[in-house]
């Protein structure tokens, strides 16, 4: 604004003042400046949107320690503003008084950035169920932007706005179906702002999903025989955990040397009276759950066994070959751990399957040099009765032709 005043005998001289607008971040420093040209030592007025006079010519007019005036020079009229609020803003007046008042007003601005924004949770989250998440940023100006994000992705929410006055509150909801796998599953809720110059405000959530229990009892591993140990633990899950673990045993009472603690239950000393089947049960305000172990105990059973020589790195020498006996030796049955069965260390196939060989080949030889004997001695038999027939009708013939029958004889013997 210029004011150009003429006095006789003068060049006409033109006063003017300039304001500049400015934004600062709330809580922060504004300096509200007013430049002034042809400064002829003319009145200046500083005034506040309410029209209240923070300055006159320098001298403070208002009780607002806020306030400094930090330069007052023919050229710059500027002022300093501290621990800036929303209700500072608006219009500051630098007015210029000559003959006419003449003024220019310097906007200031106030930028609120949002907080970081909380997550509101309006039911508890069950497995199987669905869970509805409130993102809310209550004060920002301008208005915040909010997004939901899960595993780098973004959940795209239902966006409210409301007015405040000077600021704005924004939410952004989304409803989510979990199961027992989503139980601690991490979300955020990201606030964008023009005042934060590209960041971004972070609220980091995990769900908390309730379910009922889940019970299972680690069994101990091997054969449990008298006179051993047994030593039970019951592995417990849940939302929330249960605290109470109950032990029992089905259709009877717990044995008086049973010890538990916690999820561990121990009996020292087992005995065949301790058989029969243990109860593990839990329970949350979702549910329950039970898990059972049936124990069988064995009698002790002795079982010989056969260890085999160890190596050694002796000279190896030369000996006559000796008979092997075969040493039987017991273990127990996977099927029946409380039978034994007979084994053998070393089975030495190959020389059974020699001796056998060497068996059936004697009894096919005895056999063959048998037959033969016989069919050779029946054709022997046969020739001489053959002979003897011969010498009978010789003899005949000579008693039919009358000769003496010893001469006839005599002379077939010759």
């Amino acid at each position: 604004m210029k004011y150009c005043p003429r006095l006789a005998g003068e060049r006409t001289r033109c006063q003017a003042v300039q304001a500049e607008n400015v934004t600062v971040l709330e809580g922060g420093t504004a300096q509200i400046s007013c430049r002034l040209q042809n400064y002829d030592g003319s009145i200046v007025v500083i005034q506040n949107p309410r029209r209240q006079t923070l300055f006159f010519n320098g001298t403070r007019a208002l009780k607002d320690d806020r306030f400094q005036m930090v330069l007052f020079t023919q050229r710059l009229v500027r002022i300093e503003l501290t621990n800036v609020s929303v209700s500072d803003e608006g219009g500051y007046f630098c007015q210029l008084y000559t003959d006419a008042t003449h003024h220019q007003v310097a906007t200031l601005s106030v930028s609120v950035p949002p907080e970081i924004p909380t997550v509101e949770v309006k039911q508890e989250a069950v497995e199987g169920g669905e869970v509805e998440l409130t993102c809310v940023s209550p004060r920002s100006k301008p208005a915040a932007t909010l997004r939901w994000i899960r595993n780098a992705r973004e959940i795209p929410g239902v966006m409210s706005q409301q007015d405040n006055g000077k600021t704005f509150s924004v939410s952004s909801t989304i409803r989510i179906p979990v199961e027992r796998k989503d139980n601690g599953a991490a979300l955020s809720c990201e606030a964008f702002h023009p005042a934060l110059g590209g960041q971004k405000r972070i609220r980091h959530y995990r769900l908390d999903v309730y379910f009922a229990p889940t019970v299972r009892i680690v069994p101990p591993t091997g054969i449990l025989r008298e006179g051993d140990s047994l030593s039970l633990t019951c592995s417990v899950t849940g939302n929330p955990l249960p605290r109470n673990i109950q032990w029992s045993k089905i259709n009877d009472t717990l044995p008086e040397r049973a010890e538990i603690s916690g999820p561990t239950f121990q009996i020292s000393r087992l005995s065949q009276s301790h058989n029969g089947t243990y109860l593990c049960q839990a329970q949350n305000n979702y549910g329950r759950a039970a898990d059972h172990y049936t124990l069988l105990v064995y009698d002790n059973v002795s079982v010989t066994t056969t260890v085999p020589p160890t190596p050694t790195t002796q000279p190896i020498t030369s000996h006559p070959a000796t008979p092997t006996l075969l040493i039987p030796r017991f273990a127990p049955d996977p099927k029946d751990p409380g039978a034994v069965v007979e084994t053998h260390s070393a089975v030495p196939y190959a020389v059974i399957g020699g001796v056998l060989a060497l068996l059936v080949f004697t009894v096919i030889c005895v056999l063959i040099v048998t037959i033969w004997c016989s069919v050779r001695q029946k054709g022997s038999y046969l020739t001489h009765e053959a002979s003897g027939l011969d010498e009978h009708g010789e003899v005949q013939e000579a008693f039919l032709n009358g000769n003496d029958a010893s001469q006839g004889k005599k002379e077939y013997l010759l």
